[in-house]
């Protein structure tokens, strides 16, 4: 077994190393374990998961949640966002610097991509910011952490990708992400105010004071955020109450992020094509790495590794804390060097045998691999978000670092919660049940 697992991690980390593409490394390595290691032929196998992977109807909810995030990320709702919050946001310690959390859950919800909701809003409130006399660090920080909810708040792209791999409810998935997502935010906001208190009011980091403006333009800025809001919420709710499947809840989303982009000013058939074939790209690459993960998912049962590998672990008699402890750190690594779906893909194909024998609950386990996928996105030094932040802001990647590092100690706070009270995330898809 040892030779083996030398052989898949050697093959892997050469093809991943090399720029092979995602899917191909998987298949790859899935190829030279079945080959070199088992009797079984690799071709029929290959073909057999292609065709297993690419059927399932919960994979059809993935393009159309995918479709919807790209038509409101190009139809003007990050501006609308920010005029509708920022007037609220005055009395608040910290102020104008929740945009950058609220905004950014709300945008990642939709958009599903913490490097797009960075970017994006980044563009936006940065300058913003700046211009109004807020601390550049902690702009910083709130738009690197938040901007990475979007993997966790449903709809949520990588929770459908864990779900059907895993062969678990994308409903309940959903369901059990708002919590943890709402704690994570509330975590967030609650440092910044008690920031705001000790250090932004003293040292005149908090902004300028815009408590002038009128109740009735305060009413006029949040009119363009409730379609949004009620955009989100119809999405939850109605798979929540069991009125609509996931995949239903996301063509219905896609209707009305469309009337909702025409209603903003900002939609045309260019924005129509272009939302379209971004789409279509993005759902193609990731059922395609859906169909690799299979392949290696297969190789590793046939060769029995998973099975050895927990095994191994359960004769070492490692606690769960102590299990999560380990994974954690691992895939805080890995989550440097991959992206979130990629990563939970290869999670999946390896390591769900331990998972299972350990005990752990998989719509719990599903919510705490995304939290920890999302803070691999700022893991010091080398978070993808934090190079996307860097090209923004041209500031070095020490400040940045430093600047997100409260947030990722934040989200480790949240997982050991998680771990202590599991009805953070499973309270929801278990009153689904009731």
């Amino acid at each position: 077994m040892l030779l083996l697992s030398l052989a898949t991690i050697f093959t892997l980390g050469v093809l991943l190393g090399g720029g092979v593409w995602i899917a191909f490394a998987l298949i790859g390595t899935a190829w030279v374990a079945l080959e070199f290691f088992s009797s079984f032929s690799p071709g029929s196998i290959l073909a057999s998961d292609f065709w297993g992977a690419s059927y399932g109807w919960d994979l059809t909810a993935l393009p159309m949640f995918i479709w919807m995030g790209e038509i409101l990320f190009r139809s003007g709702l990050a501006d609308n966002m920010f005029r509708g919050l920022s007037p609220w946001l005055n009395r608040l310690p910290g102020r104008l610097l929740h945009t950058n959390i609220i905004g950014s859950g709300m945008f990642a919800a939709v958009c599903g991509s913490s490097a797009a909701t960075c970017a994006t809003v980044g563009k936006m409130t940065l300058p913003e910011l700046e211009r109004r006399g807020y601390d550049s660090n902690m702009a910083i920080g709130t738009l690197a952490s938040a901007s990475t909810l979007g993997l966790l708040i449903p709809p949520s792209i990588v929770l459908i990708v864990y779900g059907v791999v895993t062969e678990q409810s994308i409903s309940r998935l959903f369901m059990a992400g708002i919590g943890p997502g709402l704690m994570i935010l509330a975590m967030f906001m609650t440092y910044l105010i008690l920031w705001s208190l000790l250090k932004g009011k003293r040292e005149g980091l908090n902004g300028e004071d815009e408590s002038d403006m009128s109740f009735a333009e305060k009413l006029r800025n949040t009119w363009s955020l409730l379609p949004i809001l009620l955009l989100i919420g119809g999405i939850i709710f109605s798979i929540y109450g069991g009125l609509a499947s996931p995949t239903e809840a996301a063509a219905v989303g896609v209707v009305l992020s469309i009337v909702i982009a025409r209603f903003n000013g900002h939609f045309d058939t260019h924005i129509f094509k272009s939302s379209l074939f971004a789409a279509v790209r993005t759902a193609c690459m990731i059922a395609f790495i859906i169909a690799g993960a299979s392949f290696l998912t297969s190789a590793m049962g046939f060769t029995q590794v998973p099975m050895k590998l927990a095994q191994a672990i359960g004769e070492m008699g490692l606690s769960p804390t102590m299990l999560l402890i380990a994974l954690t750190l691992l895939l805080l690594v890995m989550g440097c060097f991959l992206d979130g779906i990629s990563l939970i893909l290869l999670v999946t194909s390896i390591i769900m045998p331990v998972i299972s024998a350990a005990g752990f609950d998989l719509i719990w386990f599903g919510i705490y691999l995304v939290v920890v996928v999302e803070m691999s996105q700022i893991t010091p030094p080398v978070g993808f978000n934090l190079f996307v932040i860097q090209g923004l802001t041209g500031k070095d990647i020490l400040t940045i670092t430093k600047a997100t590092l409260p947030f990722f100690l934040l989200m480790l706070l949240a997982i050991a919660l998680m771990h202590l009270f599991p009805g953070i995330a499973l309270y929801l898809p278990e009153a689904m049940t009731r």
